[in-house]
């Protein structure tokens, strides 16, 4: 493992993250939104609070015509003004009375409001309702001070607004809006985590069989699969890769190993009679001739079984595309080729059978069969070859087939025991299996009545 692949994150955090960021952006944006509204609501309130009390007090000032401060000061019960009711029903509002001089008649509770040059001016107006706003900082406390005149010069009226307690309410509701996020946000993390987990637990035990095979080679490690989500189909899909990787693995290892058996033969021969070819001048002249020709004929059947060793390890016959293929023309090729090779007489029985396939390597499989029943039978009677929907069948009057288990025919390397004194790398029937295993057939070997063998496959027609 690399420094790169140690500092890349898991799928489990990178997903927990995923989640985290997404739920923090909807906490955001809900929370933004939240807060905007509620704030918006908050100060609507607020102004619409303190105008109407500034708009009350104004109406107040004219509609009580000479009004004087001391009479907002020291009511008696004939008067029906009270600046108290004015204000009555907020926490947030403040009264205070200015006299003609803008000198403070009666303070503000619970504390005094200042009183600037502004307000001053705005007790000596003449007109009743007259009215200046501002903004003042009492104590740490933010308010805002509307100064509304009663006119003739006799003083003014003060109605201010505390707005620290709005600030803390609009901060408070930040504060809790920010925490609900970041609850959330880790509350989204740590379900992501859980979900992550369990979702990715497959794909973590998949990661580390993948990654012994990888180190140790091993292709029978349980594999954990089930399930029929896609983590579940993956881990079967493996399973089974794994599986054909091992079968796979396994015949190559048995090719190799009974190719080395059956290579060891000429080989030996062959060393042998290169050994004589050093006294070449010292052997008499009849047994010169003998010696190249075995030499030669070793030669041919090592290149033969060299080139059957390599289509069957490297399958080459996948290379060729399928086609519709007519058996019937096969036959008559097949044929053709055997009666001018062998000078046996080949005859061919076919209907127009038509299947899906590779042509060369049907061509190839028939010829395998056709050779085998040439080389056996040594009885001179016909060779046939007999194609009826999809089946292929090759018969001879040899020796017929021997005793032996399903399909050990077919076998690579097996030769009967009649057949160990003649040349063949006992390849071509297992080629035949091959190309009719690859084409969805299955192959079949039994004896003919009267003597002889019917070897050949069935292929599913188009």
């Amino acid at each position: 493992m690399t420094l790169r692949d140690m500092a890349r994150p898991s799928l489990r955090l990178t997903f927990s993250l995923l989640f985290a960021t997404v739920a923090a952006l909807v906490a955001v944006g809900v929370g933004a939104l939240s807060y905007g509204l509620a704030s918006a609501l908050i100060w609507q309130e607020t102004d619409d609070d303190f105008d109407r009390a500034a708009e009350a007090v104004a109406e107040l000032t004219i509609d009580a015509g000479d009004l004087t401060p001391e009479d907002l000061a020291e009511l008696d019960d004939d008067f029906d003004v009270d600046l108290g009711d004015v204000l009555a029903g907020s926490d947030t509002l403040i009264g205070q009375i200015l006299g003609a001089g803008g000198q403070v008649v009666d303070e503000g509770y619970p504390q005094p409001l200042p009183v600037s040059n502004t307000d001053r001016a705005v007790a000596a107006a003449e007109e009743p309702g007259h009215t200046q706003s501002s903004e003042a900082q009492l104590d740490h406390t933010r308010v805002r001070i509307v100064t509304v005149a009663l006119g003739g010069g006799r003083g003014a009226i003060q109605v201010a607004q505390q707005l620290s307690e709005v600030d803390s309410l609009l901060t408070s509701l930040r504060t809790r809006i920010t925490a609900v996020g970041v609850a959330i946000s880790l509350a989204a993390g740590v379900c992501g985590w859980f979900v992550t987990n369990r979702v990715t637990r497959g794909l973590v035990r998949l990661t580390r069989v993948a990654e012994e095979v990888t180190v140790t080679g091993r292709l029978d490690l349980p594999v954990p699969a089930g399930g029929r989500d896609e983590v579940g189909r993956l881990g079967t899909a493996f399973d089974r890769m794994l599986g054909q990787l091992a079968r796979s693995r396994d015949a190559q290892q048995r090719l190799v190993q009974e190719a080395g058996h059956e290579l060891r033969t000429p080989l030996t021969s062959m060393r042998t009679n290169i050994a004589l070819l050093h006294r070449f001048d010292e052997l008499p002249l009849s047994a010169r001739g003998p010696l190249l020709t075995d030499l030669t004929m070793e030669s041919r059947e090592l290149i033969k079984l060299i080139n059957e060793l390599v289509e069957l390890a490297t399958d080459t016959r996948e290379l060729e595309a399928a086609e519709p293929v007519e058996l019937a023309e096969i036959a008559g090729r097949v044929a053709q080729r055997f009666r001018t090779r062998s000078s046996r007489e080949i005859t061919t029985q076919a209907d127009g059978t038509v299947v899906t396939g590779r042509p060369q390597a049907l061509e190839r499989a028939l010829s395998n069969l056709v050779e085998n029943a040439t080389k056996f039978d040594s009885s001179g009677a016909p060779v046939e070859i007999v194609i009826h929907r999809g089946r292929v069948e090759v018969r001879d009057r040899g020796p017929g087939v021997p005793d032996l288990p399903e399909g050990r025919l077919f076998d690579r390397f097996y030769r009967a025991p009649e057949a160990q004194s003649m040349r063949g790398s006992g390849l071509g029937l297992a080629i035949v299996r091959d190309v009719v295993t690859a084409h969805d057939g299955t192959v079949f070997a039994h004896n003919r009545d009267g003597g002889g063998a019917t070897i050949g496959f069935e292929l599913p027609e188009r």
